[in-house]
């Protein structure tokens, strides 16, 4: 039982019991989300991670059943992910905004260096023709994924305190285009076509949000297209795809290129409005590549139907809506620069992997975020939108911005009252 103040001043043994509890309650704050825009935030997320966790379950039992024998194997790992990124968003939520403006650079730095990696003999790999991972021991990791996130908070670093200066192009591109163009190059050098996209996309939208003329970025649109094109002509499947793509698939290329288009416009067909029932999926049977990750919106088209993909994509509303609302109310550029770059990587990355499986554009292999089973994406994106929710601690609330209002009026009511 706790006393009085004034029995805990005559007997001061008895405050262990209470210091004890002090210690608790700052471990529930630091947990605590807080603002109304970062519960929002954080609820909205939480519910992206749980329709990943059980479409990943659902689009990968069958061929990890007959892979290794456990159903449970690849949803487990995206579990283990899941259990660490989310504390790991709630951390980063705590960090005041000085503290991200300080390891900005070392944070590039490292994210370049483990992007070198990729390519040492022994600790680099590639997968599907693309030359993005590194593993020491079991442990594998895509760096990529992470570099992305360095990427946004150290150009926000670097723009955040030239605002007004950047209608010249000399000091908008310095340094950003040579380390920026140093970490896509490394992207480049991987043949990871559709992550070079998103990271440009990175890049281009936080300059828009820093304040830059946007005929500056047309023209650095214009000539990054004539890069991308003639990059995707170095690679004879790339070409493929893009043609089938242009042209339209026709049954001589069934079997090749257009295999996997076809068989997720299937999936999506078999859905209709209302779904074949969660779990019920043909084309995670071994018809339909990479039906868990780049794929795993034809999935949830087919088992939930029209219905479960208008939820999904509701929900990305939600949270692309809930960023833009904290976006708009930033009063940091560097917090207004990495909000902007978050949601058009987080976002964006959305439309570009369900504008692939609904044939919007050709296949460029990136995963839905929040969704697809990928860990380190899952983990990246994560820690990114802890980075955002912790800008919404640096402002105050709607219920103090109204308690200051009222005592700034009740103050200048008594001001007036004297004055009479």
């Amino acid at each position: 039982m706790v006393g009085s103040p004034r029995d805990r001043t005559s007997q001061p043994e008895q405050a262990s019991p209470r210091r004890g509890f002090a210690a608790i309650v700052p471990l529930g704050r630091f947990f605590a989300v807080g603002h109304r825009d970062a519960l929002m935030l954080f609820g909205t997320t939480v519910l992206l991670v749980g329709v990943g966790l059980i479409m990943v379950l659902s689009a990968s039992a069958v061929e990890e059943q007959a892979a290794s024998g456990d159903p449970f194997n690849r949803v487990m790992r995206q579990a283990v992910f899941a259990a660490l990124g989310l504390p790991m968003m709630l951390i980063a939520s705590r960090a005041p905004i000085t503290f991200w403006k300080r390891w900005a650079w070392p944070a590039i730095l490292v994210g370049i260096g483990l992007q070198l990696l990729v390519f040492v003999p022994g600790i680099g790999f590639g997968y599907g023709g693309n030359q993005n991972w590194i593993q020491i021991g079991d442990f594998t990791l895509q760096p990529s994924e992470f570099v992305k996130l360095a990427l946004i908070v150290w150009i926000a670093s670097i723009l955040a305190p030239r605002i007004g200066e950047l209608g010249h192009l000399r000091r908008l591109m310095m340094p950003v285009v040579p380390i920026a163009g140093a970490a896509i190059g490394l992207v480049l050098l991987g043949k990871d076509l559709g992550t070079v996209l998103i990271m440009v996309l990175i890049v281009f939208a936080c300059a828009f949000f820093a304040g830059a003329r946007l005929w500056h970025l047309l023209v650095g649109g214009l000539l990054m297209t004539i890069v991308a094109i003639l990059v995707a002509m170095t690679s004879s499947s790339r070409v493929s795809r893009i043609t089938s793509f242009l042209q339209g698939c026709d049954s001589s290329d069934y079997a090749g290129t257009c295999w996997q288009v076809y068989q997720g416009m299937f999936a999506l067909a078999n859905g209709g409005i209302f779904g074949v029932g969660l779990g019920n999926s043909h084309a995670k049977w071994n018809w339909l590549p990479e039906a868990d990750s780049d794929y795993i919106f034809a999935i949830i088209g087919e088992e939930l139907g029209l219905i479960g993909c208008a939820v999904v994509l509701g929900i990305f509303v939600i949270l692309a809506i809930t960023l833009a609302r904290i976006l708009r109310r930033a009063e940091d550029p560097f917090a207004r620069i990495v909000t902007g770059g978050v949601l058009v990587w987080v976002v964006g990355q959305a439309f570009v992997n369900i504008a692939v499986v609904l044939g919007l554009l050709p296949v460029l292999g990136v995963p839905l975020p929040l969704i697809s089973a990928g860990g380190s994406s899952l983990l990246a994106v994560l820690i990114a939108l802890g980075v955002v929710m912790s800008f919404t601690r640096s402002r105050p609330s709607a219920a103090q911005v109204a308690a200051r209002s009222r005592a700034t009026t009740a103050h200048q009511s008594v001001r007036g009252t004297r004055g009479r």
